[in-house]
């Protein structure tokens, strides 16, 4: 009877130590080799996707109803069971981005008069019903820009609707008192001649300090900027070409400008927590975790307005339901940050109050300058 022999010990193909498992205790190697038929490939893809699709169980529940949670179990070195701290803010941006992209371009689209240079004007027939449909329109825009739980993205694409409409006015004014005027000829008028000035002439821009090359870079984005405001200003297919590049342009510098912001804001994290000796990765953790809650919580009004937008000229109360929760997830997100501070960093409600209040200042004044900075790079796309 022949005796059993043991099985040749396996090497590693990178380093040659001998394999004890799945994977290289050296060099972390995986065995299995990548050069196989496509039908292995794609059951590792199912592998890899049930695999996600079961973490996103263990994950986006804690993430939106228990502040800290994530954070804590990260700390504690628990970490397989749940999706990486960068993964779930960057799946959760790109998807809320998404969403309000999709109802900024639907507003742009309804409001800006899509190859009409007066649009919703173009019936009126005199002076006063030019009026009296501007003074309509302008005061149900301004009204939907007031929503409390609108995104600023959406509310700027508000704003911008009224730009438009006041341009398509201007437009049939002109066209009801001279016939001959070619229509979408007149712009959108400053409030002060100073402002008109600034429209009418040339934008350049000399910052001493600056490289020649940058001074003559921010005058061709000054230069596409003019452009593209006063495009949007005279309405039309033009106008309605260049607002939807301005949109195209702000978001797709938005993500990136919050990606930005996550190490700053755990920066910021790190300067008022200097004394908890905290290291700089824990705060990126913290920031990583608060932004995706941030990001959920933005997809999550967005697709409760746009069910209530469907439902409520059908079935009212169930429009008022969906108001109901929309403010509810509204006033939960400053509160799940602060308790997420609280648990996090341990330390008392009136310490942690006053943190909270200042490093919320001090973040959204940073935030605010760098929109303002990505909302400069879409007008001059």
């Amino acid at each position: 009877m022949k005796e059993l022999e043991p099985a040749p010990a396996r090497y590693c193909a990178n380093c040659g130590v001998a394999l004890q498992g799945e994977f290289c205790h050296e060099c972390g190697q995986s065995v299995h080799s990548v050069l196989r038929p496509m039908s292995h490939m794609l059951e590792d893809a199912g592998d890899i996707f049930f695999h996600m699709d079961e973490r996103i169980v263990h994950t986006v529940p804690p993430l939106f109803t228990r502040p800290g949670f994530l954070t804590l179990e990260y700390f504690a070195g628990r970490r397989v069971r749940y999706i990486a701290p960068f993964r779930l803010m960057f799946v959760f941006c790109l998807l809320a981005f998404f969403f309000v992209h999709g109802v900024v371009n639907d507003t742009a689209a309804g409001f800006h008069g899509i190859g009409n240079e007066t649009g919703p004007f173009a019936k009126a027939t005199t002076t006063a019903e030019v009026e009296r449909l501007y003074a309509t329109q302008a005061a149900s825009l301004r009204k939907a820009a007031q929503e409390p739980n609108l995104p600023e993205a959406a509310r700027a694409g508000f704003r911008t609707g009224e730009k438009a409409i006041r341009a398509q006015a201007d437009a049939r004014l002109a066209e009801l008192k001279d016939p001959s005027a070619s229509p979408g000829t007149p712009l959108v008028k400053a409030d002060t001649e100073e402002d008109q000035a600034m429209l009418d002439g040339d934008w350049h821009v000399s910052i001493g300090w600056l490289p020649a090359s940058m001074n003559a870079r921010l005058d061709q984005s000054l230069a596409r900027l003019k452009t593209n405001v006063n495009q949007v200003a005279a309405g039309g297919e033009t106008g309605t070409e260049a607002l939807h590049r301005i949109i195209e342009g702000v978001f797709g510098v938005l993500p990136q400008t919050m990606f930005v912001m996550v190490p700053v804001f755990a920066l910021v994290l790190k300067l008022f927590y200097l004394l908890r000796r905290r290291l700089y990765m824990e705060h990126i953790i913290v920031a990583l975790h608060s932004h995706a809650f941030l990001f959920l919580s933005l997809m999550v009004l967005v697709l409760l307005g746009l069910a209530r937008g469907a439902l409520a000229p059908h079935v009212p109360i169930a429009g008022k339901g969906i108001a109901l929760v929309q403010w509810a997830v509204f006033l939960w997100m400053p509160a799940y940050l602060l308790l997420m501070q609280k648990r996090v960093y341990r330390q008392g409600w009136s310490v942690t109050i006053l943190k909270y209040i200042l490093i919320g200042l001090v973040y959204f004044w940073l935030l605010g300058f760098a929109l303002t900075v990505a909302m400069f790079i879409g007008l001059a796309h």
